[in-house]
């Protein structure tokens, strides 16, 4: 595969797809979706130049430290609270079942997914996704919203359509309606974001640097001494089987995202759990926190 996509016999798309399938990921669980990188940083201008490097995103660096002003704070806030778990420098995750929800809030079934986490209504019209440029300005500014994107962002103009009409409310700033997501100023239509963002999944610059990215959410930068270094470490209830601490001698046990998990070394069997309580707590913080791609 890798060999494939290194001659550019499958595209960058493709190869990322098929990544998250080898890495546990589908569209069949929402705790475990696909995911894909945010890879634009231009949403204001009247055209998107993708031969100009600075249009993108630095794939090399996790999300939550895309903007550099919060790399210092994410690397002192690198801790353990409680003294008693793996230190972590994010408490929430680049791919949950809420970020999913978020993002396709307009398409059935996410839509009553949605309305059923929220305790029966639509969530609060300034947290919906209603725009692309406010949705990056989001991760630039607050280091804690670190949600990555979904396939969708390449093939699915439907998706940032309300074409069923919800009432999303209304923004408490401007007051403006929540209806279709608004796009760049680059973007004609919903079909001219999809073609011109799948083109710069497929760009050069992109395809020079994807692998940067890969390695962080599925290579070897994604837990241990590299990890650390790179600043992308997620709380420990998100990786399979063992997490090893660089700070400890030994390896910690996290939960293992497969319900019957009894296979994987170092990994706690749900089903063994007798206290049903704690293990309901331990299945909500698994959903509710997502979960890292198995590590390839």
């Amino acid at each position: 595969l890798v060999q494939k996509w290194v001659l550019r016999e499958i595209s960058n798309f493709e190869y990322l797809m098929q990544l998250n399938t080898i890495a546990g990921r589908t569209y069949n669980d929402l705790s475990q979706y696909p995911v894909f990188p945010w890879i634009l940083r231009d949403y204001v201008s009247e055209t998107l130049d993708l031969s100009n490097p600075d249009v993108f995103r630095d794939l090399s660096k996790p999300i939550g430290v895309a903007n550099e002003r919060h790399a210092k704070d994410v690397k002192e806030n690198f801790e353990d609270p409680t003294g008693m778990i793996d230190k972590f420098h994010y408490g929430t995750h680049y791919s949950n079942a809420a970020g999913v929800m978020h993002y396709l809030i307009r398409t059935e079934p996410f839509t009553t997914l949605h309305i059923q986490l929220q305790s029966g209504r639509f969530d609060c019209s300034d947290r919906q996704f209603h725009s692309v440029p406010a949705a990056w300005q989001a991760r630039m500014e607050n280091p804690v919203d670190v949600k990555e994107l979904i396939p969708e962002f390449f093939y699915f103009p439907e998706f940032l359509e309300n074409q069923n009409g919800f009432d999303l409310g209304c923004l408490q700033m401007s007051n403006d309606k929540v209806s279709d997501v608004v796009l760049p100023r680059w973007a004609r239509s919903r079909e001219d974001f999809i073609y011109q963002h799948r083109k710069a999944l497929e760009s050069e610059y992109v395809s020079a640097h994807l692998h940067e990215w890969i390695d962080l959410i599925f290579g070897y930068k994604q837990r241990g001494p590299a990890a650390v270094e790179a600043l992308n470490v997620f709380y420990y209830c998100t990786y399979e089987g063992e997490l090893q601490d660089p700070g400890r001698a030994q390896p910690r046990v996290s939960v293992c995202p497969s319900p019957s998990s009894s296979s994987s070394p170092g990994a706690v069997d749900l089903d063994a759990i007798a206290d049903e309580t704690q293990r309901k707590a331990l299945e909500g913080i698994i959903s509710n926190f997502g979960q890292t791609p198995c590590q390839l």
